[in-house]
C-alpha cells in the first residue's frame, strides 16, 4: 500500500497496534493519518512527537468499549505513514496536505489526522470542503486562532481558524484565550464562539452547539480545548476547558445528529515520563471513531 501513497512517507506502525494488510485501507472504515508538521509553535514546542506517541500509547488502549458494548475496531482502522514535509515552503507542504485530505475523502473514508501544530487544519479543511461542499467546522480549543497574521505569518498556528473560515463557517466551543483584534473581527466572520467563561450558564449549551452545525461537520480538536489538569501536555496551556466527560458527551452528540466526515487532533506535546495525557489522546481518537460508527 505504502509505494501507492500520493505523499512523502516514513514506514507506519498501526493504531492500537492492530495487524493491517495489502487490503486493509480498503476495507477499512476509519484511516489513521499521522501529519507530524510543526514550524510556528511560539511557547513550547514538541507538537512534531504527537502522532508519534499517540499511536504509541494506542497500543495499551482497550479494543473493547464499555459504553459502546463493542470491540471499536470492528470498523476496521487503517493507519497511513506518517507525513514527511520535505518542502522549503509553508505553501507547498499545505498543498500537498490539501492534495490527500481531498484524497481520502473522495475515497469515502472517515479519517483522523494526528498533528502536529494547528496550522495543519486549514489545508486539510480545505480539501474536505471541496469533496462535501457546505461542511461545517466544529473547533474544540483554547484560543481563538482567528488572527489575521502572528508574528508575520498568515500560516501560524495562531491563524489557523481565520485560514479555515475562508474554506467553511465554524463552530468554536470553550475558546477562553484571544486577542483585542480577533474581538473585533468576530462579529463580520462565519463563526460562532462559545466562550468558555459563560457557555455553561445555558443548561442547554451542548444543544445549541449542534444546532449551530450544519449536516456535514468536520471537527478538530485542539488538546488544549480539555482542562489541563487532565491534559497539562500542550504548547499552549489554558486554564479551563471542557472535562474529559463533558468532551465525550458533546462528541456523542454531534456524531448522533450530524454526518462527521473528518476530525484531527492536534497540538498534544508530550511531556517525558508523563504518559497520561497522551495516553488520553489516543483513547479519545479510539472514541471518535467509536461514535462516528456505532453511537447510532
Amino acid at each position: 500500500m505504502a509505494h501507492d501513497l500520493p505523499y512523502h512517507a516514513q514506514l507506519p506502525f498501526t493504531f492500537g497496534a492492530l495487524e493491517q494488510d495489502a487490503g486493509s485501507f480498503d476495507r477499512a472504515g476509519a484511516v489513521i493519518l499521522p501529519v507530524p508538521f510543526e514550524r510556528t509553535t511560539s511557547y513550547v514546542p514538541g507538537t512534531k512527537n504527537g502522532p508519534r506517541e499517540i499511536i504509541a500509547a494506542s497500543g495499551q488502549v482497550e479494543l473493547y468499549d464499555e459504553e459502546l458494548g463493542r470491540e471499536i475496531c470492528d470498523a476496521g482502522i487503517h493507519t497511513l505513514p506518517a507525513m514527511e514535509s520535505p518542502f522549503a515552503s509553508t505553501e507547498d507542504a499545505f498543498a500537498e496536505m490539501r492534495r490527500v485530505s481531498a484524497w481520502l475523502a473522495g475515497a469515502g473514508k472517515f479519517f483522523i489526522a494526528l498533528g502536529g501544530e494547528h496550522a495543519l487544519t486549514a489545508p486539510l479543511v480545505a480539501g474536505v470542503a471541496g469533496v462535501h461542499p457546505g461542511v461545517t467546522v466544529l473547533q474544540i480549543d483554547a484560543h481563538a486562532d482567528l488572527r489575521e497574521s502572528y508574528m508575520g505569518d498568515r500560516h501560524s498556528h495562531a491563524s489557523a481558524m481565520r485560514r479555515v473560515l475562508e474554506y467553511a463557517p465554524a463552530v468554536q466551543v470553550a475558546i477562553r484565550n484571544l486577542s483585542a483584534p480577533e474581538a473585533e473581527a468576530i462579529p463580520g466572520l462565519n463563526t460562532t464562539v462559545f466562550y468558555d467563561w459563560n457557555m455553561r450558564d445555558d443548561p442547554a449549551w451542548m444543544t445549541r452547539i449542534v444546532d449551530a452545525l450544519g449536516e456535514k461537520v468536520y471537527i478538530t480538536i485542539d488538546c488544549d480545548g480539555i482542562d489541563p489538569a487532565v491534559m497539562p501536555a500542550v504548547g499552549t496551556p489554558e486554564p479551563g476547558g471542557l472535562t474529559w466527560r463533558e468532551l465525550l458527551t458533546l462528541l456523542k452528540l454531534v456524531m448522533t445528529n450530524k454526518t462527521v466526515v473528518a476530525a484531527d487532533v492536534v497540538e498534544l506535546c508530550p511531556i517525558p515520563g508523563l504518559v497520561a495525557p497522551t495516553f488520553l489522546a489516543a483513547r479519545l481518537v479510539y472514541k471518535l471513531i467509536g461514535y462516528r460508527f456505532f453511537a447510532r
